[in-house]
């Protein structure tokens, strides 16, 4: 089983490519190298395969990313199943998990987050679960989403090692964790963990 990230930039037309871009690229090939595991196309559209296990706190990563620019937000859906066509571009190859991803990106309209994997109970329980922590995630101010970001990039790091990475004090990023929900999202991508190892 593997996960396919389908997203776009909302209101990529108000920025200078030029100020996010770089930014999405950055935070794609994190996750593995392009064209292969990732692609922009048509401007603003991006896909990204990843492993299950990583895909939620890669999607919360590239929105935590993005949203250091102001106004400017992802949608992201997120499709679990299979690939049964591996080609040299990942918008060429084709699977259940590719479909999943497309069909569920189509149904976004005011939510930013959501995933299907074909398994209606755990896809009904996610779901709820993300329209929840979207009514946080889509309200990250700058400052909070670049301590998020640093949190994500460095998981074992403690409140210190993040304050003098940012040059923010220990007080700074412990008040915009707490102001990001972070705490409860993190035991969200736990909870996802759990639940697809029962899929």
């Amino acid at each position: 089983m593997i996960a396919i990230l389908t997203g776009d930039i909302i209101h990529s037309k108000d920025h200078k490519a030029s100020k996010w871009l770089p930014i999405l690229k950055q935070a794609l090939g994190t996750y593995g190298p392009e064209p292969l595991a990732w692609e922009i196309y048509r401007g603003d559209s991006f896909q990204l395969e990843t492993t299950p296990e990583r895909a939620l706190e890669a999607a919360i990563y590239i929105k935590a990313c993005l949203k250091q620019i102001r106004h400017l937000d992802v949608r992201i859906a997120i499709g679990l199943g299979e690939k049964d066509h591996q080609a040299e571009k990942i918008t060429e190859s084709n699977g259940t998990a590719f479909y999943h991803s497309g069909e569920r990106f189509e149904t976004l309209k005011k939510q930013t987050l959501a995933l299907k994997s074909g398994h209606e109970d755990f896809d009904e329980t996610i779901n709820l679960m993300l329209q929840l922590a979207t009514l946080t995630m889509d309200n990250w101010l700058p400052a909070t989403a670049k301590i998020v970001c640093a949190a994500l990039e460095h998981p074992k790091a403690n409140q210190k090692e993040i304050a003098s990475l940012l040059d923010k004090s220990q007080s700074t990023i412990s008040e915009g964790l707490i102001r990001a929900g972070f705490d409860e999202v993190q035991k969200m991508i736990h909870f996802y963990s759990t639940q697809l190892t029962r899929l």
